[in-house]
């Protein structure tokens, strides 16, 4: 049996962590190649010392050295490398098969846009990517020969029910009788709050999600709706799907990750836990299947499931995202630039919980930039934007 050589980006990270499991459930086809993390140097020692990786990559110098002596006087050889060079090169080196791209932010987008350049399975749970550089990923992707593999539940969902001749061949929705993507949500924390209570929310509040558990950054971004945004504007680079061809329910009980409806009035889903070793599992083995440690659903035990529409009044950040996609150039560079400067104002208590939607609804006013042709641009729109939302919270 041919064993596979995985990168994992982001390995601290709770994606990085639930990969992590499932890989050392089967280290019979999989061996961990290079590990990375930008500060969590603690948790990284150990990671290294159970998959013992060629590589393990932090953000900086003063981390590395940190990493080096907690390692030092164990059997675990690994070395110790920082910066986003050492990210891109254990991203894209041949020794390589697959990369897990976990990075959460903009800081994901270069190394996981080199293993795109180098021709990886790219098992893909960094969303800003493809916000971000949306049309020069996939193209980079058709031009290397990268097999994208959605990472993100809902994602991953959306892939499993749609047929090989759009996820395989790259046939169109329409060609393969799909008449809409079925994007589900929780709503967050925050579904049923009254929108007049939303400024008072707190930073432990917004990352206290009912049904993940996630980052910091990620359950933010769920509370106020805009995870959800940043998918919708990522499952129209993934499926080469228009914002016409993707609608968004509200599913607080988080079984039913996406579905599928075709035009003969079916409608295809994808149902498990709540827990992203199910996606990990399936991208990691695809086409075939392999054992996640995830517990079947107990259909008799299933009280409810239940749609509703989403409240673009109650989640404006939706709104906003949705918006940014149909307007294109570089809106989506934007709009994930200003959320990111926002969500951590907000993190640091700086700013308020609705003060998001306003700094990203500042930023994207007059908004006039071109569709970047080259990852350097969309790098200079991201940080026009960024100042832009500093600005404007400094204020």
């Amino acid at each position: 049996m041919i064993v596979q050589s995985i990168t994992v980006l982001g390995s601290t990270g709770s994606i990085g962590k639930s990969t992590l499991d499932v890989l050392l459930s089967h280290t019979d086809k999989y061996r961990v190649f290079a590990l990375t993390a930008n500060t969590q140097v603690d948790l990284l020692a150990k990671q290294c010392l159970a998959c013992r990786p060629e590589f393990a990559v932090v953000s900086n110098n003063h981390y590395a050295k940190q990493l080096v002596d907690l390692l030092k006087g164990t059997p675990c050889k690994t070395q110790v490398l920082h910066g986003e060079d050492a990210l891109i090169d254990v991203s894209a080196s041949s020794e390589v098969d697959a990369v897990m791209a976990a990075i959460v932010g903009a800081a994901g987008l270069m190394p996981t846009f080199a293993a795109v350049q180098a021709g990886k399975r790219v098992m893909l749970a960094n969303k800003e990517s493809l916000v971000m550089s949306g049309g020069l990923f996939m193209q980079a992707a058709k031009k290397s020969g990268a097999l994208i593999l959605p990472t993100d539940s809902e994602h991953n969902a959306i892939f499993q029910c749609l047929p090989d001749q759009v996820v395989v061949d790259g046939d169109t929705l329409a060609n393969a009788g799909v008449s809409k993507l079925l994007l589900t949500g929780s709503g967050g924390p925050f579904r049923t709050t009254p929108k007049a209570d939303l400024k008072n929310i707190t930073p432990e509040q917004a990352c206290a999600h009912p049904n993940w558990s996630m980052g910091k950054k990620i359950s933010v971004d769920s509370a106020t709706m805009m995870n959800k945004g940043l998918e919708f504007i990522e499952a129209c680079w993934l499926f080469n799907a228009a914002p016409a061809d993707i609608d968004i329910l509200i599913h607080p009980q988080s079984i039913v990750h996406s579905m599928v409806q075709y035009c003969d009035g079916s409608v295809v889903a994808q149902l498990g836990q709540p827990d992203m070793r199910t996606p990990i599992a399936h991208c990691l083995a695809w086409p075939q299947r392999i054992e996640a440690n995830v517990a079947p659903l107990d259909f008799a035990a299933l009280k409810e499931l239940s749609f509703e529409q989403p409240d673009f009044n109650q989640f404006v950040c939706l709104d906003l995202a949705i918006n940014a996609i149909k307007e294109g150039k570089g809106a989506p560079v934007a709009l994930n630039a200003a959320n990111e400067v926002a969500v951590e104002a907000f993190l640091h208590r700086k700013i308020p919980f609705t003060a998001i939607a306003d700094t990203i609804a500042q930023v994207l006013q007059g908004w006039d930039d071109v569709e970047p042709t080259n990852i350097d641009m969309v790098i200079d729109q991201d940080n026009i934007a960024r100042e832009k939302a500093r600005s404007y919270l400094s204020r």
